[in-house]
């Protein structure tokens, strides 16, 4: 890892990445893509070191309060966070300045904050948001190599269901031929109604590929799953949307899943909740992270 200096971190509509790269080693992530410009190698973390004096000078200046979004693009609890605590400094500027926060991770990790994520939830609002794609606890150590597996992930969100704070789970993406099956989804359905999620977000039942990450799938499927490299690529070629053969039974599924156990599944509005800081506590509407 290396450390930068950064001149501001927080976006226009008040999302924030610390760091860039992650070592989660998952075989599908977008951030690998070459669109987003990495000089250097993605599980070579780059650091934003000054991220915590830089978001208090941001807060400070603020006329409204209004929800932090953080983990759309790097995951703020990667294996470097238990050396460097730099998610943590900036939740205890956020929980100081009593701003909301919407944070998103793969990673267990995050219970080392919990105290600090129930008090910012207590005067005014988290939402903890965590990605289950695998139910198959031998595969999701296949697809996602180097995090906990997505039983401890359910295990994460019934722990925040028990401490009051609210969550949504990230369905995505789902891997034609892999995990795009209806146990698969039925099993991880099963778990977002035991750990009452306010909400399941998915983009349809597939994942996408454009270049950069496209080769390192390609090499990790070559690798685990051998014969399937050739079968995607007669099917969908050099498209950047690949959808499942089973997608639409799947989403009819989710659709009727959520519906029957009064879970939000439109995109939209699962946003306008995450974007949403409660009325009467400096209400600001804000646009996506």
């Amino acid at each position: 890892m290396h450390f930068v200096d950064v001149k501001g971190i927080l976006s226009a509509q008040n999302g924030m990445n610390l760091y860039r790269g992650c070592t989660h080693g998952c075989i599908y992530c977008d951030s690998r893509s070459t669109c987003y410009q990495f000089t250097h190698a993605f599980e070579d973390i780059e650091v934003k070191q000054n991220a915590p004096e830089l978001l208090e000078k941001a807060l400070r200046s603020k006329r409204k309060k209004c929800m932090i979004g953080t983990g759309a693009m790097c995951d703020p609890y990667m294996h470097c966070e238990e050396q460097l605590g730099l998610t943590r400094k900036c939740l205890e500027i956020i929980d100081r300045y009593e701003f909301g926060v919407a944070i998103q991770t793969k990673s267990d990790r995050i219970l080392r904050d919990l105290e600090l994520l129930k008090s910012i939830n207590r005067k005014s609002k988290c939402v903890v948001q965590m990605t289950l794609t695998t139910f198959d606890e031998d595969l999701c150590r296949i697809v996602e190599p180097n995090v906990c597996t997505t039983k401890r992930r359910f295990e994460v969100l019934q722990i925040m269901r028990d401490n009051g704070i609210p969550t949504v789970v990230w369905m995505t993406p789902i891997l034609p031929f892999i995990n795009d099956t209806r146990e698969n989804i039925e099993g991880i359905l099963d778990y977002c109604i035991q750990a009452k999620v306010y909400g399941i977000l998915t983009f349809g039942m597939g994942l996408t590929l454009r270049q950069g990450n496209r080769e390192y799938y390609y090499k990790a499927l070559d690798k685990h799953f051998p014969g399937l490299h050739e079968k995607y690529h007669k099917k969908y070629g050099y498209d950047y949307e690949l959808p499942s053969e089973n997608s639409q039974e799947l989403m009819q599924l989710l659709y009727k899943t959520c519906r029957d156990n009064g879970m939000v599944c439109k995109p939209q509005e699962i946003f306008e909740y995450l974007h949403a800081f409660p009325e009467g506590k400096g209400y600001e509407q804000l646009s996506l992270f």
